[in-house]
């Protein structure tokens, strides 16, 4: 069964697994340019009006970071698509309750499967942003999803560096065919204006290639100047490492 794709920038994206609709991280407005200046103005247009989307069934957020989790984007989306459940970090679904999300609509993001529909499952994995944590209660504040359907597995990493915890739990998840993953890496240059890198383009392929994946869909690299990356980049270093795996920069099927 394919698993038909919408990018909608950033991190975000739609996907169809049959007639259940899921949506991961959108970010559906200009809020950071709202409060941070026109350097970070939004590079990519709105993929579709938030207050439009009336068939999200899920919504999965990975963190905190406003370009992940935008009240502008997942208010309007939560009224829209009446039985659109959110599955999030602890802290994400409390910042959800205070802003008038009811708790009916909101799952917390465990280390266990969720189920979602037949054949379509969810497990919630540490992400290390810039390393992992966990909340007071014990929650991890920054996760990815393994998205299995109809026995197939996919991984969205959220914002996540390299780490021990996150590899090991990912081999452990194998056979994992296809992954979005981030590659605004950190350095020195973007931390000290605030941006949190994510991997570089060579770690989220020597990932890609130690986890056996077949499809490897970059994230994180086209809506903000400060924090982007060229897809000539991206490319090139395909092209010159010629690593094991399909690169899909705009992929509409999985």
């Amino acid at each position: 069964m394919n698993i038909q794709v919408k990018p909608l920038g950033q991190s975000g994206f739609r996907l169809a697994f049959g007639k259940t609709i899921v949506y991961i991280d959108p970010y559906l407005s200009d809020r950071v340019r709202e409060l941070e200046g026109e350097a970070m103005r939004r590079l990519t247009p709105v993929a579709c009006a938030p207050e439009a989307i009336d068939d999200a069934r899920y919504i999965l957020i990975s963190h905190m970071h406003l370009d992940h989790c935008d009240l502008a984007t997942l208010l309007p989306i939560s009224k829209a698509s009446a039985h659109g459940t959110f599955i999030c970090p602890n802290e994400v679904a409390q910042h959800l309750l205070q802003n008038g999300i009811p708790l009916e609509k909101i799952v917390v993001a465990g280390e266990s499967w969720i189920t979602l529909a037949d054949d379509l499952t969810v497990l919630p994995v540490p992400a290390a942003h810039p390393k992992v944590e966990r909340d007071p209660q014990g929650f991890f504040r920054c996760v990815g999803y393994v998205i299995e359907y109809c026995g197939r597995r996919i991984y969205h990493a959220g914002d996540t560096a390299p780490d021990d915890q996150l590899t090991r739990r990912l081999l452990e998840l194998r056979p994992i065919e296809s992954a979005f993953l981030p590659v605004n890496e950190r350095n020195y240059y973007r931390e000290k204006r605030g941006i949190v890198g994510n991997m570089s383009v060579r770690e989220a392929f020597q990932l890609a290639t130690d986890l056996g994946l077949k499809v490897v869909v970059p994230m994180h690299w086209d809506m903000f100047a400060p924090n982007s990356v060229y897809p000539e980049e991206i490319e090139l270093m395909y092209r010159l490492i010629q690593p094991p795996f399909k690169l899909d920069l705009h992929p509409a099927e999985l």
